[in-house]
């Protein structure tokens, strides 16, 4: 069955650039986006942050001056645009991001003529456009574990430097689309996989890794295991076996290091997907990484749940102290076999003597 055709349409005016990771991963779990546009005076301080969005997610920018004041030509321009699409009849549904209760006739409207919509805006959005769409996403929550502004700046432009997207990020990303798509959340066919993968990055090329078969580049991650079924090979998600307790102290370590013991919730949900690609708070019964965070004695969340500190002075050294019980039971094992070994050998030359006499 064919995926559904979105056209995502953006009020510049209402949605700040941080939230656009978020509308193109959250749209695209209900199908392909075909539209991108976003709409708004780009002319205005306030709207200059959407340019690295513009061209790192290829969004086509419609420019609208207000031309009075106190008029919104954005709004006009929007609706107008939703109409033409729809009358072209090359789009199976909408996604309406703004925070503004105008597009609330827009919504209906679009819902008559058989269009699925899907609206986002931050929480502050008015009831009547929020159940005009037959779904609609709070950005302002689901961004509490992304990064901030300045920080999804920097991002973008290490993308630039970067093209080739790192293996362990990578890895996370197979894991989101396997649980997101797939079988019970955790088996996939393989050609769809890396059609989903290329979706979601659409520079990936598996000869940039020195592969020249998908099959062969999945290998390589141990929390992947391919199966041949029929004819065909299914890409399933291992279990994973990380505790809290493991999670607790890896985010101690992490915040140790950081400067005033404290950091960005965005970045030490990045760092744990660096230690740990398989990581999803959801795993663990959480919705939100913040909420997964204040479950932790040793560390505070701030009430908006963008940074945490290490509160806890006595937390590195008890994480430091499981480390060296870790270690000194595996060197007691070692050391145990080994005396058994060499036992073993005295104990066969008594016998041998016993019976010489």
């Amino acid at each position: 069955m064919d995926e559904k055709k979105f056209a995502l349409l953006i009020d510049a005016d209402n949605i700040s650039a941080k939230y656009i990771k978020i509308i193109i991963d959250e749209l695209g779990k209900y199908g392909t986006i075909t539209y991108k546009r976003l709409y708004g005076d780009l002319s205005r301080t306030n709207n200059r942050s959407w340019k690295n969005a513009l061209l790192s997610h290829s969004i086509n920018p419609v420019q609208q001056y207000n031309y009075t004041t106190g008029k919104n030509s954005t709004d006009s321009a929007m609706i107008i645009d939703a109409m033409d699409i729809l009358y072209s009849g090359k789009v199976d549904g909408f996604c309406l991001a703004s925070s503004d209760s105008d597009f609330t006739r827009l919504a209906m409207r679009l819902r008559e003529a058989g269009m699925t919509v899907i609206g986002m805006g931050e929480s502050k959005t008015p009831e009547p456009f929020r159940v005009s769409c037959e779904r609609f996403f709070f950005l302002d929550l689901l961004w509490d574990d992304s990064l901030n502004e300045t920080e999804a700046e920097a991002e973008v432009e290490s993308k630039e430097e970067d093209a080739i997207t790192p293996l362990p990020a990578l890895e996370s990303m197979i894991a989101k689309i396997i649980m997101n798509n797939g079988i019970d959340g955790t088996t996939m066919d393989i050609g769809e996989l890396g059609s989903r993968l290329t979706k979601s990055d659409p520079a990936f090329d598996i000869r940039n890794y020195g592969y020249n078969k998908f099959s062969k580049f999945l290998d390589q991650f141990p929390s992947i295991k391919l199966v041949n079924r029929d004819n065909s090979v299914s890409a399933i998600l291992q279990e994973t076996n990380i505790s809290l307790r493991a999670i607790e102290n890896e985010v101690i370590t992490i915040l140790s290091d950081a400067e005033g013991h404290q950091m960005n919730t965005g970045q030490l949900n990045q760092n744990l997907c660096k230690i740990y690609p398989t990581f999803e708070v959801q795993n663990y019964g959480y919705n939100r990484f913040s909420k997964m965070l204040t479950e932790f004695s040793s560390v505070k969340v701030t009430s908006l749940g963008r940074v945490v500190t290490l509160t806890d002075p006595n937390a590195i050294a008890r994480a430091g102290k499981g480390e060296k019980k870790t270690e000194a039971k595996k060197q007691d094992t070692k050391k145990q076999e080994t005396g058994k070994k060499k036992t073993a050998p005295d104990n066969s030359s008594k016998t041998v003597h016993k019976k010489h006499n």
